[in-house]
């Protein structure tokens, strides 16, 4: 094989990077205070270019981890750059339209009236613990997939899961929500605690965040990429990972991080970024039948 070969995710992460840094030079004002983003991402591409060259094919199991993986090394990378393109296009965040809009579609402030109404603490262990799989869920899928020598699924998700990602933060740019736990801070009547699980979320929750980012809902959208390919790859596993999706969607809400209208968004940015990817596998890249059997059958990727 040519060692020079381009995986459909090292196309993703080229493509994000050179049409993200060409936004940047057209809408950054000035341009001077985008200095750092410009840099990762000439960074990210000489990174990608380097792995393509020289660990293109090879039988050792450790550069082929890295080879497969190593987009879910930069993926909180990703995340954290999108704190400083928030205001890209627009100078303030746009929650009242958000917020205006689901008072007029459920004829009350669903999150206001969970503060109100539904707030208990067996509840907020429970849907911490559901949230809180969410940071665990990528790396213990991919490195199971990894220890099976399901190499086809991996390279298959992790495109999704780029995709996903890269059109959600668009989104975020194009429509910056800074999400209820901002939004609605001064207005809360009861405070969200626990003993375990909630703690362990805003911990994380500090470790990592950025303010705003909150439309589409990424955290739901991945975890859909993971359960759609689990349910397609490993039915058992995918029924397992239902209610923990569920929980997951309903512990963002419940939990102050997103409305409601980020869970749809996220949806169908996961369906439709996971829907493309298959496809494109199994018509360019033989995602099925022989080849994927004979790359399994080798450990290596072809």
């Amino acid at each position: 094989m040519n060692k020079k070969r381009f995986y459909p995710f090292d196309i993703v992460i080229l493509g994000y990077m050179l049409i993200l840094s060409f936004i940047i030079l057209l809408f950054g004002k000035p341009i001077h205070l985008y200095y750092d983003e410009l840099l990762m991402n000439l960074g990210v591409i000489v990174l990608v270019l380097l792995v393509v060259r020289y660990l293109g094919r090879s039988d050792n199991r450790l550069i082929l981890f890295f080879r497969l993986l190593y987009p879910a090394a930069l993926f909180t990378l990703f995340y954290e750059q999108t704190a400083g393109l928030m205001r890209l296009f627009f100078p303030n965040f746009l929650d009242y339209q958000l917020v205006a809009f689901e008072n007029a579609l459920f004829g009350v402030n669903p999150i206001m009236w969970l503060d109100k109404n539904l707030i208990n603490v067996w509840l907020t262990e429970v849907l911490s613990l559901t949230y809180f799989a969410y940071y665990p869920m990528i790396p213990v899928f991919l490195i199971c997939m990894f220890w099976a020598k399901r190499y086809d699924v991996i390279k298959s998700a992790v495109t999704a899961i780029c995709l996903t990602f890269f059109l959600s933060y668009f989104i975020f740019f194009m429509y910056p929500i800074e999400g209820p736990r901002y939004y609605f801070a001064a207005q809360y009547v009861n405070s969200i605690s626990g003993p375990i699980f909630r703690p362990m979320v805003e911990f994380m929750q500090k470790m990592g965040s950025v303010h705003g980012g909150c439309l589409p809902s990424t955290h739901f959208a991945i975890s859909l990429v993971i359960l759609i390919f689990c349910l397609k790859y490993f039915r058992r596993a995918g029924i397992l990972l239902i209610p923990i999706v569920a929980g997951l969607a309903m512990g963002t809400v419940y939990g102050r991080y997103h409305y409601i209208s980020d869970l749809p968004a996220g949806a169908i940015v996961a369906i439709s970024m996971t829907w493309l990817t298959m496809k494109y596998l199994n018509k360019h890249m033989g995602a099925t039948g022989n080849k994927i059997k004979t790359e399994e059958k080798m450990s290596y990727v072809s």
